[in-house]
Order: structure tokens, then sequence, then C-alpha cells
């Protein structure tokens, strides 16, 4: 089981309201969203569009909750744009994250990303050449140097439809860059999505993650995005992804190889659906429950 005095349990706000397709959760306010959050029974979340930029206004906010922020996503474009162009958006983004008290920050190679297009998932994701690879993980090196003196840990997000997808990249990604300046934010959902075996890169990586999402699948609407060649953002809003204990993911050897090499830091559940057609407090409380009974928090 996980130590509770050591692992804290997270949701993110993503099945609230969709930073990609702000249509999906439009009517669902920010108030609304921390508070069916804690109301769940989750401590932590990481940032939304609608959450305040103002640190004090979050703060009080996220305080009366008894909420924290764990981590806020940050697009890198280390492969398409001078690094330095990078490094400046991310001193403000980990200096936010640093007055909120947060402890990682979790960067996804945006440069040739196809997830927020209408490309074909499947059929349309860029391969790096050796160029790329070489701007990829120095970059990612410097990156983490900035954040380590800032006291936050640069953490990867593997993504569908992004530059680091597959165990292989992720492999190669890992073999490159510097284990005191670089760790991985590990997601069960995207690496099932893509039908790669996500216990295998747990269990080499699991001293060098994080921050980890707990995404689930539903395998029929992957089957369906694979079969008629639709984009990430198609099969999202046809309920590609669920909250853990509602899809096809067994989490329990995820909590147990979690649990037996001493993973300190926040579990997130992690589920962009529409919220119109599954209500975000209720999977919200669904996932806490499934996380209660199988990986004691």
């Amino acid at each position: 089981m996980l130590d509770k005095n050591k692992v804290k349990l997270g949701i993110a706000p993503i099945g609230w309201t969709n930073d990609d397709m702000p249509d999906l959760g439009a009517e669902n306010t920010f108030e609304q969203c921390v508070s069916e959050m804690a109301l769940a029974g989750f401590t932590g979340c990481e940032v939304g569009n609608k959450y305040p930029k103002d640190t004090a206004v979050l703060k009080k906010a996220l305080d009366l909750r008894g909420m924290q922020i764990c981590n806020a996503w940050f697009s890198t474009f280390l492969t398409t744009k001078p690094y330095e162009e990078t490094e400046k958006e991310f001193i403000k983004h980990i200096t936010f994250l640093e007055e909120m008290g947060a402890k990682v920050v979790g960067v996804s190679e945006q440069g040739n990303s196809i997830q927020g297009t209408d490309l074909p998932i499947f059929d349309a994701k860029h391969v790096m050449n050796d160029k790329e690879w070489d701007d990829l993980c120095t970059g990612l090196n410097k990156l983490g140097e900035v954040a380590k003196d800032m006291g936050i840990a640069l953490t990867f997000h593997h993504h569908m439809g992004t530059v680091v997808q597959t165990a292989a990249e992720i492999d190669r990604m890992m073999e490159n860059t510097d284990p005191e300046l670089f760790s991985l934010l590990f997601d069960t959902g995207h690496l099932a999505y893509c039908g790669e075996d996500y216990m295998a890169v747990l269990k080499k990586y699991a001293k060098r993650i994080k921050h980890v999402h707990l995404k689930d699948i539903r395998p029929e609407v992957v089957a369906r995005v694979k079969a008629e060649k639709l984009s990430f953002l198609q099969g999202v809003r046809l309920g590609a992804f669920t909250v853990p204990g509602d899809g096809a993911i067994d989490f329990r050897p995820v909590f147990d190889v979690l649990a037996e090499t001493g993973y300190e830091g926040y579990v997130l559940v992690e589920a962009e659906q529409d919220p119109a057609i599954a209500n975000p407090f209720e999977y919200a409380k669904k996932a806490r429950k499934y996380i209660a009974e199988t990986a004691n928090l």
C-alpha cells in the first residue's frame, strides 16, 4: 500500500473545463471546480484555464478548500524554436509554481505535436530525426537545471500525438537526459492508448518518476479512433479517457510498484471527458472511492 505520509492525492481540472476545447465545460466555473474537487476528497490539483492568474487570489480560494497546486502543464518548443524562447516562458511559469508551493512542473514537447490538430492520431505522428532528438534532450537538461535552481523538479509528460509518445521514445529521452535534472511524469492512459506496456515503463523508470497521472481508457473508443482515423481531440469527445475504476486499466499493480519503489509525491486523477456526458463531480467521487479501495489512500 502507498504511504499516506509520502503520497498525496490530486485531480486535474480538465474534467470540468477543457483547455484544448473550451466549449467542453464552458458552463463550469473555477469555484465550482475546486469546491467539487475538495468535496470529492482531493487535496491537490493542477491548473486550468479558468484559474485566477493572481497567486494571492488563487491561494485564498484553494486554502479555503484545503487544496493546493501540485503541478501545471508547460509546453516546450525545443525542436522548433530557439531554446531561449522556451526558457523565457518557462521561468515565468515556474516562478508562478514556486509562489504556489508546487514542487514539480510537467512539460510536454509541442514542437510538431498533432494532439491539438484534426490529423489522425494513430497515423500522422511526427518521428524525430537525430538533430531534433539532440535539441530536445539538450534543452530538457538546461530547463532541468533552471528548475532545480528554483526548487522545482522537471518532469516530462509523454503524450499521445507528441514526439515522445512510445516506450522507445521515452527510452531514448531518458537515456540522454541527466537523472539529477530530469524526471518522468508517468501517465498510464497515454501509454495504454497507444498500445504500450505501461507496467514495463513504470518498473523501468520508477526511481525517476516524480509525478503520476492516473488516467484510464475505454478500449472500444480507442479502437474506433484508430479504425476511423480520428484525431486525438475527437477521441476525447467520444470518451476515450475516463477515471480510474471506470475503464480497462487495473491500477492495483501500478500502486504496488509505486509503493515498492518508495514513490513520494502526487498521484493525480486526470481524465478529460465531456462534462455534459460525464458529470465531473460524480466521476471524481468514483475515482476517489476506487483509489481508497485499491491504494489505501
